[in-house]
């Protein structure tokens, strides 16, 4: 087991990735709490299952709920460093499927409703998968306590 969390927690030293965790998770927790919970004008479960269910992404409240469920808690986790790898995996197969099926055909600019908005954030998430956590983070303090 003690193998399994230091694989799953291990992460570069530096403070580069802060800004990214934080930004993004911000990002993320509060688009996956508007499909979730309809905070901050959203539409709640209910009505983003309905609209998925209408672009043809079925069952769309399960789909809502996964696609809300990953963006709210995985944002959590980014912001406070903990489970980044994981988290970044899940975050950015998120923002492919939304890319994919949502932004792709309207092209790249966000005016056009495109999909430069989650490019961004699959990167970001793309990123944070390869590089770890930081040193500020819940999952450096796992990684020296497993060391010890």
């Amino acid at each position: 087991m003690k193998s399994l969390i230091n694989k799953i927690t291990t992460t570069a030293t530096g403070l580069d990735t802060l800004p990214l965790r934080a930004g993004a998770g911000v990002i993320f927790a509060a688009h996956g709490a508007q499909k979730l919970f309809g905070w901050f004008g959203g539409y709640g479960l209910e009505g983003t299952g309905g609209w998925m269910a209408s672009i043809g992404i079925e069952p769309g409240v399960l789909m809502a709920a996964l696609a809300g469920g990953a963006e709210f808690f995985g944002g959590l986790l980014l912001i406070v460093g903990l489970l980044v790898r994981p988290a970044a995996v899940v975050l950015a197969i998120t923002m492919v499927v939304a890319i994919a099926a949502v932004h792709l055909q309207n092209g790249l600019f966000m005016s056009n409703n495109g999909y430069e908005f989650g490019l961004a954030l699959l990167v970001i998430s793309v990123g944070l998968a390869i590089r770890g956590a930081g040193s500020i983070s819940l999952d450096r303090l796992l990684q020296a306590k497993t060391a010890k």
